[in-house]
């Protein structure tokens, strides 16, 4: 079968025309409000040269493939039980960032330095104290609550703070620690053009998927800390405009304290059986922050959505496993039929260290000039796509598996990439999808008669079912078709080109060996999932706006993306993140949401705190007002298409294509204040993510500009 013979809904392809250049100017918005907030104190090298020296990067036709065989990720083990009189006890947890060297290309080549998440107490001789990247499963069981003592670890042997290992723009809407109290959380002015930020770097962890989590736990984008360093320099924030309010908070409900350095944050684990994952959300860092590795997988397992059924007999089925269990040893002496898998793209230099841009020449050639003469960041690259592909920690790893079925539960941990997972060189492989992001999908979904390849956008998680019982013996891999570029639908080979067939056109390596016994899973065409409860009807829609903002100096040239709202008349309103919230649901309410997207590629849209069920897409006019006066329009221009069968479960992102709109149904519960955003992290931390609250505004919370 040919690239061009993978067959993507008609509408998904017909948008890439929308050329770059023609994408709105946010309407109403001019660069003159987006310089607030002070300078403060400078933590960043001297003015950058208009033109950088090119870093050199290591040619992955360098990089040996299938040498190192996949980790599976352990658990990660508890450091106790909270105990609490008339209340429910939880799983305690005291989890670290750090550095240190990993072996993430094969040897002989060089260790490479990265941070991670690992465990610094346990409560068993047995719990593995170990910082990896991506870092161990956390496992939570149904209604059990996990409480977390996050650290930022990010410090040396003596104590003081380690700064980034990549180049941090300190012209976006930032956490901007230099700034103080009084210009944290903004975007600096600054009379020349600034380098990279050299301090103490900043972190909050953000559980993505969690469900009915308190604010002050929900890793919000300004409740971020500092290390509790020897050498903070003077006049630095230590942490964001909203963490001590939080801190209070979190005192009062779960009688935690806060030391310099940490956040406990409580999880109730209260919602369908699913597969979350954890990583950092400081403001405006996430996608520095989360490509120098801190991240995992976060699985909830238990409750009546938990349980499958063989229609054949109305038994209990049976999936594959065994998973990793807290207490296994390391490596274990197991063997593991159910495995996370967390897919991610990186970039190295020649001596192992990872490699992201320093300048924005990297991404289109502009070498300047940059902020405050123009309208560009020095830094910023609006999307990064690594040239290898990584598998839970390893460039393009072996998996060794037997003819039987595995169960792989999947993550798109990239910053910008699409990947669209390619079986078809793998012969007699049959893929079932089984859940997404929310848990089980109302249905099984048969991979294998709808063209064998699965699109995954940034954040999306895919639980699905491998059968290699009819795979011939020997080494195949899984492809990716996905493009190196921004993915904006349509047929691969036909509507875009195809990813690198020598580097990011491929994932990983089975290798198959004959099955060690008999298979006692039920197959997935007889597996009957549990009911998807029906939401009521919504009782308002909002009418939201995805916009990338073109620079008004350098032609086709992005310069921030952002989101907004449409009014009745059908006008986009373009919103920064620094402006009051207009999105206000009650506890409660069920709401649609709709994401109108007038840019030209697609975006992966994550709502905080709640799972939704996709409702449908419908295409849309965009109609432009002159160049630089704002004035864009968007219009209904077709009938409405039901979500892909691969959507229909609970989700917490959703692809929006572009020039449809998308909508969502989702239940309003915790009140609090929480973010919605693009997850193409390049995209998220330069104003692609809105502040909403869920009920009224707490009586001390901060208010905007209250820094």
């Amino acid at each position: 079968m040919d690239d061009a013979d993978v067959v993507r809904p008609e509408p998904r392809g017909a948008q890439r025309a929308i050329p770059r250049r023609t994408i709105l100017k946010a309407a109403g918005t001019g660069f003159g409000l987006w310089f607030v907030g002070s300078l403060g104190g400078r933590a960043w090298a001297v003015q950058a040269p208009a033109t950088l020296a090119a870093q050199a990067i290591l040619d992955p036709r360098d990089i040996p493939k299938y040498q190192m065989p996949v980790l599976i990720p352990p658990v990660m083990p508890r450091a106790g039980t909270v105990t609490r009189r008339g209340g429910k006890n939880a799983d305690l947890y005291e989890i670290s960032v750090r550095q240190f060297p990993q072996q993430i290309l094969p040897p002989p080549l060089n260790p490479t330095t990265v941070w991670g998440y690992g465990a610094v107490a346990r409560d068993s001789r047995r719990g593995l104290l170990l910082h990896n990247a991506p870092s161990l499963t956390i496992e939570a069981s149904w209604r059990r609550p996990v409480q977390v003592r996050w650290i930022n670890g990010l410090v040396d042997e003596e104590g003081a703070f380690l700064p980034h290992l990549l180049p941090v723009d300190p012209t976006l809407h930032w956490a901007n620690p230099p700034g103080g109290t009084m210009g944290r959380d903004t975007r600096p002015t600054f009379s020349d053009t600034p380098g990279a930020y050299t301090g103490p770097v900043p972190v909050v962890t953000h559980v993505h998927g969690a469900v009915g989590v308190g604010d002050e736990s929900d890793g919000y984008a300004e409740a971020w800390y500092l290390p509790a360093a020897t050498d903070i320099p003077a006049g630095h924030a230590t942490v964001g405009t909203w963490y001590d309010f939080f801190a209070q908070k979190a005192a009062a409900l779960h009688g935690v304290t806060w030391e310099p350095g940490t956040a406990v944050s409580e999880y109730p684990n209260d919602q369908r059986a699913a597969t979350l994952w954890y990583h950092d959300h400081t403001l405006g860092m996430t996608r520095t922050n989360v490509y120098a590795g801190p991240a995992g997988f976060y699985i909830i397992r238990g409750g009546p959505d938990d349980a499958a059924t063989d229609s054949r007999t109305g038994q209990p089925a049976v999936l594959p496993g065994p998973a990793p269990k807290a207490n296994d040893r390391f490596p274990s002496n197991k063997t593991y039929y159910e495995i996370p898998l967390a897919i991610q793209d990186r970039t190295f230099t020649p001596d192992g260290a990872l490699f992201y841009p320093d300048t924005r020449a990297f991404f289109d050639e502009i070498e300047g000039p940059y902020l405050p003469e123009t309208d560009i960041s020095p830094i910023w690259n609006p999307e990064f796509f690594g040239n290898t592909i990584i598998v839970n920690g390893n460039t393009w790893p072996y998996l060794s598996v037997e003819q039987r079925r595995y169960r792989f539960r999947l993550l798109n941990g990239c910053n910008s990439r699409f990947l669209i997972l390619d079986f078809r060189s793998i012969p007699g492989v049959e893929v079932w999808q089984i859940g997404t992001e929310g848990g089980f999908l109302a249905a099984p979904v048969d991979i294998t008669a709808a063209g064998n390849t699965l699109l995954m956008a940034p954040a999306e998680r895919a639980d699905i079912i491998v059968d290699f019982t009819s795979v011939p013996l020997g080494s195949h891999v899984l492809g990716n078709i996905g493009p190196d570029e921004p993915f904006g639908g349509g047929v691969p080979g036909a509507d875009f080109d195809v990813a690198d067939p020598a580097a990011t056109g491929q994932v990983m390596q089975f290798r198959v060996v004959p099955a060690m016994g008999p298979d006692p899973t039920t197959p997935p065409q007889f597996l009957s999932l549990p009911p998807l409860a029906p939401l009521p009807a919504p009782t308002t829609t909002r009418p939201l706006a995805l916009v990338e903002e073109m620079s008004m100096d350098f032609d086709d040239a992005p310069a921030a993306a952002l989101l907004g709202r449409v009014d009745a008349s059908g006008a986009v309103h373009g919103q920064m993140w620094m402006d009051e919230v207009t999105e206000n649901p009650s506890p409660g309410d069920t709401e649609t949401w709709e994401f109108f997207n007038t840019t030209a590629d697609a975006h992966p849209i994550h709502v905080h705190e709640v799972v939704f069920q996709v409702v449908d897409r419908q295409p849309i006019e965009v109609h432009e007002g002159e160049e630089g006066m704002g004035g864009t329009t968007v219009a209904l221009a077709g009938p409405a298409r039901g979500p892909e069968p691969t959507e229909r479960g609970w989700k917490d992102t959703v692809i929006a294509y572009p020039g449809e709109v998308t909508r969502v149904r989702m239940r309003f519960t915790s009140p609090g204040q929480y973010v919605w955003h693009c997850h193409i992290v390049e995209h998220e931390d330069n104003e692609m993510m809105r502040p909403f609250r869920i009920g009224p505004v707490q009586p001390g919370q901060p208010m905007p500009h209250a820094h």
